[in-house]
């Protein structure tokens, strides 16, 4: 029997604790409204309009002349830029076209907020403007009208709203049409059906990657506008992805072709010649390629179909065929007239060839009888010349322990080649990209952008001059115009100034450097802290972060005025760190190969000895409370990383993650896990690497988000890993956006705002406002 001294002084030990606990819970802190304004303030939308002089887009119109947009606290202004006198003039009548877009869209314009993206001058003589993602025909010297270039005036009209693919000339376009290719005269309207026998599923030209399906046309034309290059794309055995909307009444089913890890049949294409005037169609005489790039995951990329290139005189094609696991590529040469395919050469990897770091670099010079290659077979992107008759190799162009990233011109007449490398500079960021000029024998390798910074390039047509637009992450962008033959400076164009932005309360995120899982690789991160931080209290950590293999978590190296809301996030009261761990481009190959065919990698164990690294050496970083987040790529990681670092991770928000790439498009994950194979005990090599198969490791706060329509990563990824949490009995919160596709459209504020507040209350442990409205402000 306990005593009433002893059972007196429990219950005083009871009341003390609980008046502990209610005084605790009294004193949780609060946020403001004003406190997530102050946050909001550092978003994107709020900070890019307080940057100064920070031109763009810089657009050539000709060798002699290009366009930019500049912009201050009075608004945009479009100028264009004579090079050889070094005068500006206005590019067009803002005011005019404000007028006349008023006219159009049925909504005021404002000269000064015009939006203009892009424009040059259609073969009719108007001006075709960008505005957002529309097109506009305007005649500001004449009725001053604009129109809008998808415009369906009536039934007859409504046909002719495809995209089209304008020929060299420009006097003709491409589209299709009911699974077949049709010519549209740009002048007349006049429409030519190309071929006949195309037919659904199995139709020329057509856009589906799977996680991409479009209207537009795939092909490359001749430089004579006489020829089209394209194929016969075979989905008909293709596996399909059915969506369904949410609304009231029947929902509308969305169902396309969507071919999957190891599926037995998935699209092939048949590559195909049409002589554009008399309509004669030659079919290569090969087997069915893959629907394969040699950089991208589509069989397109970058504005267009460069592993497709003709001769200037037309009189031959070449192409980069690629086998389906991306291990074995072949360079091929096409006779149109023909159709006789002869192979060239070609490579194998043990892992996954590309062609370039985020760019195709290979390069058809008939001319020249030779080929431009770029491998990394000596663990570091660099080009090669080979014999374009025998297939052989003549010599390597570049070595070194550094990349070239993208080749920008080549100019065959003069045996010279420009191109984008990084880390070729002692000291430097390594990931920085400068500019470098080198012959076809390797000699005469020049740095034609010195400064200790990130390069844009912009060059001529011709290849005489270039613009070049460099800063930092600290510094803002200086824009000049350069000499291409020796990279000195003509004239400096615009000089951007942040002071309006400093005003408003904008800090720079600082760079740093930490030893990876291996103790002994680099790797390179970005730390944002709060503007009003005081190392002498203990902040949560929050990782961004975006495994790769094809890109990683850090955004840019150039300038930026918001970064994501990793700013406005540390404005909560976090310390926001991304760093790109090791499978993420840009370094040495055996870097890229990183977790080659272990996807579940993550690059996680970077992430977290790159942030154990960072709490040793800043003690107001509180490693207790540490965050993660991520979108897409990002979403598996984070997922992965609750359930497999639980005790690490406390909070993380998994947003759109293909969880489980076999029910992912076939293309990304053959290439960076390898083709599916089932061993005796029937399970496959991607089992271990699905994140429901983790999910009873969850320990810490998991918010789930998808899209209900993502058409790029299928919600069901996350439902996958909902129905395995349900059953492990684990407790989680979910964030379904009805018809949101994969970046979630007008839902991205909110889902923005909900992001905050989880790891504010979760993480800080604190009680956001209820409610807050993000606002994107009014054009």
């Amino acid at each position: 029997m306990v005593s009433m001294t002893m059972g007196r002084t429990r219950l005083l030990a009871a009341l003390a604790l609980s008046l502990l606990t209610t005084t605790a819970f009294a004193q949780t802190q609060t946020l403001t409204k004003d406190d997530y304004a102050r946050a909001e303030r550092q978003l994107g939308y709020h900070t890019g309009m307080l940057v100064d002089h920070a031109i763009d887009p810089v657009t050539w119109i000709d060798e002699g002349q290009l366009w930019y947009r500049d912009h201050d606290a009075k608004g945009d202004r479009y100028l264009r830029l004579d090079v050889a006198s070094g005068k500006t003039a206005p590019a067009f009548d803002q005011a005019r076209l404000a007028k006349a877009l008023s006219k159009a869209t049925d909504k005021p314009v404002k000269a000064e907020k015009l939006g203009v993206t892009g424009f040059e001058i259609a073969a009719d003589g108007r001006h075709d403007f960008t505005v957002g993602r529309k097109h506009y025909l305007c005649d500001l010297d004449g009725r001053g009208s604009c129109v809008a270039k998808d415009a369906k005036k009536s039934d007859k009209d409504a046909a002719g709203s495809e995209p089209g693919v304008l020929s060299p000339d420009k006097k003709s376009e491409a589209f299709i049409r009911d699974w077949n290719l049709w010519l549209r005269d740009v002048a007349s309207g006049k429409e030519t059906q190309l071929t006949t026998d195309g037919v659904k599923d199995y139709g020329y030209a057509t856009d589906n990657a799977g996680w991409k399906h479009t209207d537009e046309a795939i092909l490359v034309w001749s430089p004579d506008s006489t020829k089209i290059a394209t194929f016969q794309q075979d989905q008909r055995k293709t596996g399909e992805m059915t969506l369904v909307s949410t609304n009231v009444g029947h929902p509308k089913v969305d169902t396309w072709k969507y071919p999957l890890v190891g599926d037995k049949d998935v699209t092939m294409i048949e590559r195909v010649i049409i002589d554009v005037p008399t309509r004669q169609l030659v079919r290569l005489k090969m087997p069915p390629d893959q629907h394969r790039s040699t950089q991208c995951d589509d069989i397109s990329c970058f504005g267009g179909w460069e592993d497709v290139q003709w001769a200037p005189d037309g009189k031959t094609l070449a192409f980069a065929s690629t086998s389906r696991d991306h291990k074995h590529t072949w360079l091929r040469v096409a006779d149109p007239e023909t159709g006789a395919v002869r192979e060239v050469f070609d490579e194998k990897v043990k892992t996954w060839f590309e062609s370039g770091i985020n760019a195709i670099n290979w390069r058809y010079l008939p001319d020249s009888n030779a080929v431009l290659w770029w491998s990394q077979r000596s663990n570091w992107g660099h080009l090669y010349l080979y014999d374009l008759a025998t297939g052989k190799l003549k010599h390597a162009i570049t070595e070194g322990e550094w990349n070239v990233a993208d080749v920008v011109r080549v100019d065959e007449k003069t045996g010279t080649i420009w191109f984008l490398g990084t880390g070729r500079e002692a000291g430097r960021d390594p990931y920085y990209k400068h500019l470098y000029k080198v012959g076809f024998d390797g000699e005469g390798l020049t740095l034609l952008t010195p400064e200790d910074a990130d390069h844009k390039i912009t060059l001529s047509p011709e290849g005489g001059h270039f613009v070049d637009t460099y800063s930092t992450t600290t510094e803002p962008p200086v824009t000049v115009l350069r000499d291409s033959a020796d990279g000195k400076v003509v004239r400096e164009i615009a000089r951007a100034d942040i002071s309006r932005l400093k005003a408003a309360g904008w800090v720079a995120p600082e760079k740093f450097t930490v030893k990876g899982r291996d103790g002994k690789t680099d790797i390179y991160g970005m730390m944002f802290k709060p503007s009003n931080f005081d190392p002498s209290k203990k902040y949560p950590i929050i990782n961004y972060v975006y495994p790769g293999p094809q890109v990683g978590s850090i955004r840019t190296r150039s300038f930026a005025a918001a970064h994501g809301d990793n700013q406005a996030l540390a404005e909560l009261g976090f310390i926001v760190v991304a760093m790109d761990g090791m499978g993420t481009p840009y370094r040495s190959k055996a870097f890229h190969d990183g977790y080659y065919a272990n996807i579940i990698d993550n690059t996680l164990p970077d992430q977290v000895a790159g942030m154990k690294a960072l709490a040793k050496r800043h003690p107001w970083i509180d490693l207790e409370r540490a965050g993660i987040w991520g979108h897409s790529g990002g979403g598996n990681a984070t997922a992965t990383a609750m359930f497999k670092y639980p005790d690490f991770f406390k909070v993380g928000i998994a947003e759109s993650g293909n969880h489980d790439n076999r029910n992912y498009e076939d293309d990304w994950a053959e290439k960076w896990q390898g083709l599916l194979v089932k061993g005796k005990d029937g399970k496959d090599n991607y089992e271990a690497h699905a994140n429901q198969n983790y999910a009873e490791g969850l320990k810490g706060k998991l918010l789930l988000a998808h899209g209900n329509m993502d058409d790029n990563v299928p919600p069901y990824q996350t439902w996958l890993v909902v129905d395995a949490l349900i059953k492990a009995n684990k407790d989680f919160d979910l964030l379904i956006f009805p018809n949101a596709r994969h970046g979630y459209g007008e839902d991205s504020l909110y889902m923005t705002r909900r992001r905050w507040d989880y790891f504010v209350r979760h993480l800080l442990g604190a009680e956001p406002p209820a409610q807050y409205e993000l606002t994107m402000p009014k054009p």
